[in-house]
C-alpha cells in the first residue's frame, strides 16, 4: 500500500493498486493510522468482489445465470439488489433512446463480424433480438423476463461504476470519511483532500493528453469518460471507430470523448458511452435536463462542448 504524506492533522493518503472485475483498480483513503486504512481498503476490495459475482454470468448461483438461462423460456425471481439494477439500467436505456442497452445476443455475433457484408447483415438480424424492450420486470413478483432465446443481458458497461459505488459506501459505512476510488481510469471521489481542498481531474483532448483544458471539481461526484476506440471496420473504404448506433445498426462518428460528471459511478459509467452515439447536440440537450449531471464533450475537429454547469 503506498501512502502520501500532508500535513494537515497527520492526515495521509494510502493507496493500493489492485486489479478487480478484469480491470484495474486504485483505491484512495484519506486516514492517519496506516493499519486501519489497510483494513479499511480490504474491505472495499472485499465488497467490489461480491458485485462481481452478484453480476457474473457464469456463477452458477447468480440471478443473471438464471435469467440468462431461462431467456425466452420463462421469468426467473431475481434478488433485489440484481432486479433494482436491471430496472436502473432499463430507466437508462429510455433516457437514451436504447443507445444504452444492457442487453446482447449469446453468440456475439458482433464482434464476430469484420467484413463489410457479415457487419451489415449481422446488424440486421441482432436488432430485433438484442432489445431492452425485450426485457419484462415484474415488480410485484420481482421477477426478470427476456421475451427471446438469443438474448442475453451483461454490465459491462455499468458494472464496474456500480461497484465503485458500492465500495464507497461500505468505506463510509466503515468511518472513512474523505476517498478516492479509480475505477478502469473513471474516478469517483467524496470528502476533501488532507490540505481541505476539493478532489480535482484535469479533463483534456486524448489527442494532446499533455494540455488539459479544465481543472473539474470531483468531489462527492464520479467522473467517467469515453472514447472512440482505435479499432476500426472498412466499409467502402472508410474507417468507422467499433462504436455502434443501437438504431441503425451502423458504426458512427464525429465524437473524440465524452466526460461525465454524476453524483453516482453507475450513471456516470453507464451514461459516457452512448453520448458517442447520440452526437453532441443531442448529448448536450439531455445532458442539460438531467439535475446534478453534466457532461464535456470533445468532437472530431477537437472543438470543446459544455454541458450548461461547466464553465472551462
Amino acid at each position: 500500500m503506498l501512502a502520501i504524506k500532508t500535513l494537515t492533522d497527520n492526515l495521509t493518503v494510502y493507496k493500493r493498486n489492485i486489479r478487480l472485475m478484469g480491470d484495474k483498480f486504485e483505491i484512495s483513503v484519506v486516514g492517519n493510522n496506516p493499519l486501519l486504512a489497510d483494513e479499511q481498503i480490504d474491505i472495499a476490495i472485499d465488497e467490489i468482489n461480491r458485485v462481481e459475482k452478484l453480476l457474473s454470468a457464469f456463477s452458477d448461483d447468480s440471478s443473471i445465470n438464471h435469467i440468462n438461462r431461462n431467456a425466452g423460456v420463462a421469468p426467473v425471481k431475481a434478488d433485489g439488489e440484481t432486479f433494482r439494477l436491471i430496472n436502473r439500467a432499463l430507466q437508462i436505456s429510455e433516457l437514451t433512446y436504447g443507445a444504452f442497452d444492457i442487453t446482447y445476443l449469446a453468440d456475439n455475433a458482433f464482434n464476430e463480424a469484420t467484413a463489410e457484408n457479415n457487419l451489415v447483415k449481422t446488424a440486421k438480424r441482432t436488432l430485433p433480438l438484442a432489445s431492452y424492450k425485450n426485457i419484462v420486470l415484474d415488480a410485484v413478483k420481482q421477477t426478470v423476463f427476456l421475451k427471446e432465446k438469443g438474448m442475453r443481458i451483461g454490465f459491462g458497461a455499468n458494472g464496474k461504476g456500480y461497484a465503485a459505488d458500492r465500495a464507497k459506501y461500505v468505506l463510509q459505512m466503515n468511518g472513512v470519511s474523505s476517498g478516492v476510488i479509480n475505477f478502469g481510469g473513471d474516478l469517483l471521489a467524496w470528502g476533501l483532500q488532507p490540505n481541505l481542498q476539493p478532489w480535482t481531474v484535469a479533463d483534456a483532448d486524448i489527442s494532446q493528453l499533455n494540455q488539459p483544458f479544465a481543472d473539474l471539481e470531483i468531489s462527492n461526484l464520479a467522473f467517467a469518460t469515453s472514447v472512440n476506440a482505435e479499432k476500426y471496420a472498412s466499409i467502402s473504404n472508410k474507417k468507422f471507430t467499433n462504436v455502434f448506433n443501437p438504431k441503425k445498426g451502423f458504426p458512427v462518428s464525429g465524437i473524440t470523448s465524452v466526460s461525465i460528471l454524476s453524483p453516482t459511478a453507475e450513471f456516470a459509467d453507464a451514461l459516457a458511452t452512448p453520448i458517442l452515439t447520440i452526437g453532441v447536440n443531442a448529448g448536450l440537450y439531455m445532458i442539460n435536463q438531467l439535475n446534478q449531471v453534466a457532461c464535456v464533450i470533445i468532437d472530431d475537429q477537437n472543438r470543446v462542448y459544455p454541458s450548461k454547469d461547466i464553465a472551462l
